[in-house]
């Protein structure tokens, strides 16, 4: 399955406080919904403190 595009997953990280760690981010969009591929992608995010969305985005673009 391919990953998630970082806009399609910002959406279900709205509202989010940050600073957040890889399990506050994946619980966060559990929450709001998000489907099978955008959990998978925050999934394979590394285990780290995101200080911003565009932190996020920028290590989703990681990913291979």
């Amino acid at each position: 399955m391919a990953k998630a595009n970082p806009i399609q997953v910002q959406k279900f990280l709205s509202g989010m406080d940050y600073p957040a760690n890889k399990e506050e981010l994946v619980d966060h969009a559990k929450s709001k919904g998000a489907d099978e591929n955008i959990m998978q992608t925050l999934e394979q995010l590394p285990d780290d403190d995101y200080e911003t969305p565009a932190d996020v985005s920028k290590a989703i673009g990681h990913i291979k």
